[in-house]
C-alpha cells in the first residue's frame, strides 16, 4: 500500500465506524493508480470483514449486462432462487424479479458491497433503487476512472487518488525489485531516477519492476534505462499495460479521439496551454464547425471531458496539460495504426523506408535539427500531400530551413520552436494555410495578406521589444483584408486602426498588444502587455461588449488607483493582472462588481494592499502568485465568507497561493 496507507486508514476507519444511512463512496483516478487495489485490500481487511454481515465484489467494466452483475450478486449471496429465476422469466421481467432478489437478500442486513471499475452514471442510479437502506450502516464502494461517475456520491464520499511522490515512487519499486533486500548502493541513484520516469503511475512502477527484476542488475545496464525514457524497457511496460489503459481511449466518444491522439504528436513530457490546444484542434477541423460555442465553452467540452476521463493531467499551479508517459505511447501506438500522424525523432526516422506511406496527413518534426538534414529534407518534401507541419522538438535559436518547398497543400505550419531571422517568404505561397505560428523579431511583411485563409497568425520573439507610451509599432495595415482571423498573437506589435469599411468581424482572440492598439468590439479575448498608461484608459477596454477573458501584463497600465464602475466588465469571467504598481482596487458601485467572474489571478503584485469584497457569485478559482500578504489575508477573508454563505450548496471557492517570499 506504498503511498495509499493514509488513505487506506480513513477508508477503514471510515467503514468500520458506527452511523446509520447507507453510505456510498468512490474511489476514483487514472487507470492504473491503485484504485482496484486499494479496493480489494478494503474488501479484504480482517476488520472490515468482521463488522459486515455479507460482502460482495463485483469487476463491472465498460462491456456490462446488468442482469449478469445481478446473478454475480446474488451468486456471491448465496441465494438459491438464482436457477429458477432464470428458467422462467425473461426480459424486463427478468431484471425486474433480479432487482427484488437482490434487494430482498441484502434487507435487514449490515452489507459491503464493492462495485469496481464503473464507467457509467446509470448504473449507479440504477443500483440506488436496488440496495436497500435499513439504517444499520451499510456501505456501497465504487471504483471509477470517471470523475463524472464519482460525482453520483457525495463529494464528502469522493475520494481522488493521487500520483506517487518520488520517494514514494522509488520506495515501490525497490520493494517490487529486491523484495526485502536492501537495493545495492550503485544502483539506488539510477533506480531513484527509473522510479522518476514512471511519473508516479502505481501501475507503470509495477511493471517495470517486474521488468528490471528479470534483467542484469548492473550499474551500466540502470544508467542507460534511467536516462533514455525510450528504452525498450520502458516500451516492454507500455506494452502490458495496454489491456488496462487501452479501453480509456477506446471509449471516449467519437468526437474527442482525434483530438486525444492530437496530444502524442508532441514529444514526451510536452506541455500545452488549453487554448493552444483549441486552436489547434479547430484548424485541424476536429471542431465541430456548425457548432456556435465559443472557445472557452469548447475548451470545458473538450479538455473537460479529458480531465473528467482521466487520460491527461492538469497542472493547477501553471495552468498547463499534457499527457502522462503512458497513455503518450499509446497515442503514438493508436497514430502510427491508423497512420494519423508519423513523427520524426532521429534521422533514421526520416530516411524513406519500405512500408512507410508518406500519403500521411502530419508530420512531426521532433528534433529540428533534421530540418537541416539534407537527406532528412529530401524525405520531408516528399511528403507533398501533408496538411499540419508540427516542428516540436527543443528549441533551435539557430535558423534552419522549413521544407516548405513542395508542401503547398499545408494547413497548419507549427514552428514556434524555430528561430526565424528573416521571415520565410515561402510561407507566403501556402495559400491553404489556415495556423501559422513561428518566432521572428522583425516586422511582417505586407503580403501576409496573401493567406487569405489563415485564421489563427501567432508571431513570438526571441527578444523582448520594449515601447514607450506615444511610441507604438503597428502591424501592417493589410492585416485588415485577412478575414478569416480569429486570433492575433503578435506581441510587441499593435493592431492598426482600420481603414474605412474594414472589418475583422471573426477576430475574437488578441494577444500582445498595448492599450493604444486598436480594438475591435468582436473580441472576447484580451491580453494586454507594457507600456504604462494610467488606469483611466482602462474605459476603454470595459466597453468592449464581448469580452470574457482579460490578461493585464508586465505594466499595461499604472498608478497607484483603479476604480471599477457599476457598467464595466458585465460579461468578464477570466481575469488576470501582472506585474503592476496598483495599491489600491476599489469598485464604485452598488452591487456586485466583475458579475460573471470566474476565474482571479493576481501575480507580482507586490504593492496591491486593497481589494473590497463585492466580487459577484459565480467566483470559482482564485490564483495568486507573489503578491502582498495583505492579498492573501483578503483572499483567505474571502473564502472564509464565501464558503459560509455558499459551501453547503456544493459551491466552494479555491484559492491558491505560491509565493517565493514567504
Amino acid at each position: 500500500m506504498v503511498g495509499l496507507s493514509d488513505l487506506f486508514m480513513r477508508l477503514t476507519d471510515w467503514l468500520i465506524s458506527p452511523h446509520s444511512e447507507l453510505i456510498v463512496m468512490s474511489l476514483d483516478g487514472m487507470a492504473g493508480i491503485g484504485k482496484t487495489t486499494i479496493a480489494k485490500k478494503l474488501f479484504q481487511d480482517p476488520f472490515i470483514v468482521s463488522h459486515y454481515s455479507r460482502l460482495v465484489f463485483v469487476t463491472i467494466g465498460p462491456k456490462y449486462r446488468l442482469a449478469d452483475i445481478l446473478v454475480e450478486i446474488l451468486t456471491q449471496l448465496n441465494n438459491a432462487d438464482i436457477d429458477e429465476i432464470i428458467w422462467l422469466t425473461k426480459g424486463e421481467e427478468l431484471l425486474h424479479e433480479l432487482k427484488w432478489k437482490v434487494c430482498e437478500s441484502l434487507s435487514e442486513l449490515r452489507y459491503l458491497i464493492v462495485l469496481d471499475d464503473v464507467w457509467y452514471t446509470d448504473l449507479c442510479y440504477e443500483f440506488a433503487n436496488v440496495f436497500p437502506d435499513d439504517k444499520n450502516g451499510s456501505v456501497a464502494l465504487l471504483t471509477t476512472r470517471l470523475s463524472e461517475v464519482s460525482k453520483c456520491v457525495h463529494p464528502l464520499n469522493s475520494h481522488r487518488l493521487p500520483f506517487l511522490d518520488k520517494k514514494e515512487s522509488w520506495e515501490l519499486l525497490r520493494h517490487k525489485v529486491f523484495d526485502a533486500m536492501p537495493c545495492p548502493r550503485e544502483l539506488e541513484k539510477s533506480g531513484k531516477k527509473i522510479a522518476e520516469n514512471c511519473e508516479g503511475l502505481p501501475l507503470k512502477i509495477v511493471t517495470v519492476a517486474h521488468i528490471l527484476s528479470k534483467t542484469d542488475k548492473t550499474s551500466v545496464y540502470w544508467y542507460q534505462v534511467a536516462n533514455d525514457k525510450q528504452n525498450s524497457v520502458y516500451k516492454d511496460a507500455y506494452d502490458q499495460m495496454s489491456n488496462v489503459l487501452y479501453p480509456s481511449y477506446d471509449y471516449l466518444p467519437q468526437h474527442l479521439k482525434a483530438c486525444f491522439l492530437y496530444l502524442g504528436a508532441f514529444p514526451q513530457d510536452y506541455t500545452a496551454w488549453r487554448r493552444q490546444l483549441i486552436d489547434l484542434w479547430s484548424a485541424e477541423g476536429f471542431l465541430n464547425r456548425k457548432s456556435t460555442m465559443t472557445s472557452t465553452e469548447y475548451t470545458f467540452a473538450y479538455v473537460g471531458a479529458f480531465l473528467s476521463n482521466n487520460v491527461i493531467i492538469y497542472n493547477e499551479e501553471k495552468f498547463i496539460y499534457h499527457l502522462h508517459s503512458s497513455f503518450w505511447y499509446l497515442c503514438n501506438k493508436e497514430a502510427a495504426k491508423n497512420k494519423f500522424f508519423y513523427a520524426f525523432n532521429c534521422l533514421a526516422d526520416a530516411l524513406p523506408k519500405e512500408g512507410i506511406n508518406y500519403q500521411l496527413r502530419r508530420l512531426c518534426i521532433r528534433n529540428n535539427v533534421l530540418l537541416a538534414i539534407e537527406d532528412a529534407h529530401d524525405s520531408i518534401a516528399s511528403a507533398s500531400t501533408v496538411r499540419s507541419l508540427l516542428c516540436t522538438g527543443p528549441y533551435h535559436q539557430y535558423p534552419v530551413p522549413f521544407c516548405l518547398e513542395q508542401l503547398r497543400l499545408l494547413r497548419v505550419l507549427e514552428a514556434l520552436s524555430i528561430k526565424s531571422y528573416e521571415f520565410p517568404m515561402e510561407v507566403l505561397k501556402l495559400l491553404q494555410l489556415r495556423y501559422l505560428a513561428l518566432t521572428y523579431d522583425g516586422n511582417l511583411p505586407t503580403f501576409i495578406s496573401k493567406l487569405f485563409n489563415l485564421q489563427y497568425l501567432i508571431v513570438h520573439h526571441q527578444y523582448r521589444i520594449v515601447k514607450s507610451v506615444g511610441n507604438p509599432y503597428y502591424l501592417p495595415i493589410e492585416i485588415w483584408n485577412m478575414k478569416e482571423l480569429k486570433c492575433l498573437e503578435i506581441r510587441g506589435r499593435d493592431l492598426p486602426h482600420p481603414c474605412e469599411g474594414s472589418l475583422l468581424s471573426n477576430l475574437t482572440t488578441l494577444t500582445g498588444v498595448g492599450p493604444q492598439s486598436y480594438l475591435p468590439s468582436s473580441l472576447t479575448k484580451l491580453t494586454l502587455s507594457g507600456l504604462g498608461y494610467p488606469w483611466e484608459e482602462m474605459r476603454k477596454i470595459s466597453s468592449l461588449p464581448n469580452l470574457t477573458d482579460l490578461v493585464l501584463q508586465c505594466y499595461a497600465f499604472r498608478g497607484p488607483k483603479w476604480e471599477v464602475h457599476d457598467h464595466e466588465f458585465q460579461k468578464l469571467s477570466h481575469f488576470q493582472i501582472e506585474d503592476t504598481d496598483l495599491v489600491h482596487w476599489k469598485f464604485v458601485t452598488t452591487n456586485f462588481c466583475f458579475p460573471a467572474i470566474k476565474v482571479l489571478g493576481i501575480e507580482h503584485c507586490y504593492k496591491l494592499k486593497e481589494i473590497p469584497l463585492t466580487f459577484g457569485t459565480s467566483l470559482e478559482n482564485i490564483y495568486l502568485v507573489d503578491c502582498n500578504p495583505m492579498v492573501v489575508n483578503w483572499a483567505n477573508s474571502l473564502k472564509e465568507e464565501w464558503d459560509d454563505k455558499y459551501g453547503g450548496h456544493g459551491r466552494r471557492l479555491y484559492v491558491i497561493v505560491r509565493s517565493s517570499l514567504y
